[in-house]
C-alpha cells in the first residue's frame, strides 16, 4: 500500500468509523421506550424498591383490563343491533315484477291468479322483512335474539325470528302456494329474482348504541387523594395496591401525553447513550487501535450491540415477550470468537448497561447478565468444535438459574417466591444460543473474519487442494507441514493464533504447484531446471509462486485471512541465490531490484511475522552439512536477525522479547527432529 493509499485509508477510516457510531446512538435513542414520567418498576408479589410512595394528586384506581373487559362483555349480552328499512328495495322490485308481467314470457304465461298471489305474497314478505342471512344468523345466536328496528327517530324491538332471509322468503312463498294452484308454475316463474334483503344494518346508529352500553359499565373502583399512603420500601406488592400503581402509572403517563416527548427526558437518554458508546469507541482507540481501524470489525460489533439494544426497546416498549428470552450472551460469544475476550466483556457491559435502562427491574437484570456475561467468556476461550458451544450453552443456562435463585433469596428470604415460569424463559434463551453457532458462518461471509471452526476445516490435509499439492509438490508439502509445527510451537509461546499459524502455513506455498520442478524441495538428483536460464528468469519463476499462489486460492474461495500469509511469507525480500549470481556474473553493472523482490507485502501481525520466520528456517536447516545445538543456534540467529535488520517486522506488533522466544522455540523444535539416531547393530555372522 502506497502512501498515497494510506493517507486515503486513515482519511476513510478517520470518519467512517465515528459515523457508524453516531448511527447507532441516534438509532438507540430514537427507538429508547418513552415511559413518561413515572419512573417506578413494580411486579405484584415482589416487594417494593423504591422509598415511601404518596398519591401526587387525586386519581382513579382503574380495574385490571381483564376484569374491564368482562364487565364489559357481560352488559353486551343485551345489546340490540340497529337496522333500517329500505324502502326503495320493494318499490324497485315490485316495478320490474310489474314491468316482467306484461314483458316477461314466464310471467306473462302465468293465469291471472296466479299473478296475483304472487304479487301480494311479495308485498306481505316485504312487509316483514327480509335480512342478510350473515346479519339473521349474527343476531340469532345473542343472548337476546333481537334487534332494534329503526323507522324515523324511533326504533322498536323486534325479535330476529319474525323476518325472513331471502332463502326463508321464497320457501315460505312456495310452501303457502294454495292447493288450486300448481306449485311447479309459481317455481317456474323465477320470482326469487324479485326477493332482496331490506333490512339494512345501521353501522353509526349501532355502534354509537354499543358505545352506550360500555360506558355504563365503570372503569375505576374508587379514588386516591392526593397525599395519600400507597407503599413504602420493603413492603410487598400486594394485587390491591398494584391496582393503584398501575392507575397512577396511567394518569401520569396521560398527563405528559403518553409519548413521553419530554425535552429533558429525551435529552438525558441521549446523553446516556452518548456516554456509553463514547466510552466503547475510547476503548477502541486507545486499547484496540488495530480493530478501530479495521471497518469491518467496527461495523460489526456496534451493530452486534445496536440490534440487541434495539430488540430490548421493541421488546420493551410493545411488550412482546420477557426480556430474559433474548439471548445477549450472543453478543459475547461472537465478539469472543472473532476479536478477543476484553473487547467481549467491554460490548457485552455496553449492551447490558444500555438495555437496563429500558428493561424492568434494571438492577435484577444488570447483575445476571454481567454474571452470564462473564461465564461466557470463561466457557469459551476458542470456537474450534461444535462441542464448545454446546457446554457454554449449558453452562449459560446453569448460571441464569442460580443466579436467579441466589437473588430471590437474597431479596424475598424465602424459596417459594421463585417463580417458575422464569426458568422456561431461561430454556427458551438457551435454545437461541444454541443455533447461534450458524450465525458463525453467515457472520464470516458478511463480515470477512475466520474462527476455529473454520480454520480447523481448512486445515484438513484432505482438502482438495492440499492433496493436489502432496501429489504434484510432495517435497512443498512436506516443507508446510513443518513450517507449520514450528509456527504453531511459536504461536503457543508467545499467545498468537496457532490454529491460524497452522492453517496459513499448509497454504502458503501452494503457488509451488504451478511450477514444482523449479523448487529444489522437488527436484531429482541431478535435475535442475535453472540450468541455463538467465537470473533474471529464474528469479521470476521463483517469485511467482506468491502470485500464483494467491491467484489459486481466490480460486478456491480460501478466507483473507489465509491469502495474507501466501502475499507476506517472503514480505518484500529478495531470492537472494539468484540475486547474487547476477551480481557476481555481471560485475560492475547496474541492477533493477525490481526484478529480483517478492511484491510482499511485509508481514504484518503477529501470526504472519511467526510464518515468515518459521519458513526460513525450515527451509534452511535442510542445508545444514552438520545437526547440533552449535549449528541449528547459529543458524536460526543469522536468520531472523537479518529479517530484523531487513526491517520486514516494522509493521508487525512483534517485540524484541517476542522474537527472542520464537528462536529458542524453533531452536528446541529443530533439534528434535534433527536428533542423532542410533545406528543399529550388524549380525555378526555366527
Amino acid at each position: 500500500m502506497n502512501r498515497k493509499s494510506k493517507r486515503k485509508f486513515r482519511l476513510r477510516t478517520r470518519f467512517f468509523v465515528p459515523a457508524i457510531f453516531i448511527l447507532a446512538i441516534a438509532l438507540v435513542t430514537l427507538l429508547f421506550p418513552r415511559q413518561g414520567d413515572f419512573k417506578y418498576s413494580f411486579s405484584e408479589g415482589r416487594p417494593w424498591q423504591y422509598g415511601l410512595l404518596t398519591a401526587p394528586f387525586d386519581f382513579p384506581v382503574y380495574k385490571p383490563a381483564d376484569q374491564l373487559k368482562t364487565e364489559q362483555d357481560s352488559i353486551l349480552r343485551f345489546y340490540e343491533p340497529y337496522y333500517t328499512i329500505d324502502e326503495n328495495i320493494e318499490k324497485n322490485a315490485m316495478a320490474e315484477f310489474d314491468a316482467d308481467v306484461n314483458l316477461n314470457t314466464k310471467l306473462k304465461s302465468l293465469p291471472p291468479a296466479y299473478i296475483l298471489y304472487l304479487r301480494n305474497s311479495l308485498q306481505k314478505i316485504y312487509q316483514s322483512g327480509i335480512m342478510r342471512s350473515e346479519d339473521y344468523d349474527k343476531v340469532f345466536i345473542s343472548e337476546t335474539q333481537s334487534m332494534r328496528l329503526r323507522k324515523g327517530n324511533l326504533a322498536e324491538s323486534k325479535s330476529v325470528e319474525t323476518f325472513n332471509t331471502i332463502k326463508s322468503a321464497y320457501e315460505q312463498l312456495l310452501h303457502n302456494t294454495p292447493k288450486s294452484m300448481d306449485a311447479e308454475m309459481i317455481r317456474s316463474a323465477d320470482i326469487n329474482k324479485y326477493i332482496r334483503e331490506n333490512i339494512v344494518y345501521d353501522a353509526s346508529t349501532s355502534e354509537k348504541a354499543r358505545e352506550e352500553f360500555i360506558q355504563q359499565v365503570s372503569p375505576s373502583t374508587g379514588m386516591v387523594q392526593a397525599g395519600q399512603r400507597i407503599i413504602d420500601q420493603g413492603e410487598i406488592v400486594s394485587p390491591q395496591t398494584y391496582k393503584v400503581l398501575n392507575s397512577l402509572k396511567r394518569v401520569t403517563e396521560e398527563r405528559s401525553g403518553r409519548t413521553g416527548n419530554n425535552g429533558w427526558t429525551i435529552f438525558g437518554q441521549l446523553l446516556l447513550v452518548i456516554l456509553l458508546f463514547g466510552a466503547f469507541y475510547a476503548y477502541l482507540l486507545f486499547f484496540r487501535p488495530h480493530e478501530y481501524r479495521n471497518r469491518q470489525h467496527v461495523m460489526f460489533m456496534v451493530l452486534l450491540i445496536t440490534s440487541f439494544v434495539a430488540l430490548t426497546a421493541i421488546t420493551s416498549q410493545l411488550d412482546l415477550f420477557n426480556v430474559y428470552i433474548i439471548p445477549y450472551a450472543i453478543v459475547t460469544i461472537l465478539i469472543r470468537t472473532f476479536i478477543d475476550s476484553r473487547t467481549a466483556l467491554f460490548a457485552s457491559l455496553i449492551t447490558i448497561i444500555l438495555s437496563s435502562l429500558m428493561v424492568p427491574f434494571p438492577f435484577e437484570f444488570v447483575v445476571i447478565q454481567i454474571a452470564v456475561a462473564m461465564v461466557s467468556i470463561f466457557m469459551l476461550k476458542e470456537l474450534s468444535e461444535r462441542y464448545q458451544l454446546i457446554r457454554s450453552s449449558f453452562f449459560i443456562l446453569l448460571a441464569y438459574s442460580l443466579m436467579y435463585i441466589g437473588l430471590v433469596m437474597h431479596q424475598e428470604g424465602n424459596i417459594n417466591k421463585i417463580d417458575p415460569v422464569i426458568f422456561l424463559y431461561f430454556f427458551i434463551n438457551f435454545i437461541f444460543i444454541l443455533f447461534s453457532y450458524s450465525l458463525v458462518y453467515l457472520i464470516e461471509k458478511s463480515f470477512g473474519f475466520i474462527s476455529g471452526v473454520s480454520l480447523i476445516e481448512l486445515s484438513n490435509i484432505n482438502k482438495p487442494i492440499l492433496k493436489e499439492l502432496s501429489e504434484k509438490a510432495p517435497g512443498t508439502f512436506q516443507h508446510s507441514l513443518q513450517v507449520s509445527n514450528l509456527g504453531m510451537a511459536a504461536a503457543i509461546k508467545i499467545g498468537a493464533n496457532a490454529s491460524l499459524i497452522r492453517t496459513g502455513a499448509l497454504y502458503h506455498d501452494i503457488g509451488k504447484m504451478v511450477n514444482p520442478a523449479f523448487f529444489t524441495e522437488n527436484q531429482s538428483p541431478g535435475i535442475n531446471p535453472h540450468a541455463g536460464l538467465p537470473f533474471e528468469e529464474s528469479a521470476r519463476i521463483i517469485i511467482n509462486h506468491v502470485r500464483d499462489g494467491v491467484k489459486l486460492a481466490q480460486k478456491n474461495n480460501l478466507p483473507k485471512q489465509i491469502i495474507d500469509f501466501i502475499e507476506t511469507h517472503h514480505g518484500t525480500s529478495m531470492p537472494k541465490y539468484f540475486y547474487i549470481s547476477w551480481k557476481n556474473a555481471n560485475p560492475g553493472k547496474e541492477i533493477n531490484e525490481d526484478l529480483f523482490r517478492y511484491p510482499g507485502p511485509d508481514p504484518f501481525s503477529k501470526e504472519t511475522a511467526i510464518m515468515m520466520m518459521a519458513d526460513a528456517v525450515e527451509a534452511a536447516s535442510r542445508s545444514l552439512p552438520e545437526y547440533n545445538e552449535e549449528s541449528i543456534r547459529n543458524l536460526v540467529d543469522s536468520l531472523i536477525d537479518s529479517q530484523v535488520t531487513g526491517g520486514y517486522f516494522k509493521l508487525a506488533p512483534i517485540t524484541f522479547r517476542d522474537i527472542a522466544d520464537i528462536k529458542e522455540v524453533f531452536l528446541q523444535k529443530l533439534q528434535t527432529i534433527y536428533h542423532t539416531r542410533i545406528a543399529y547393530p550388524k549380525l555378526e555372522a555366527e
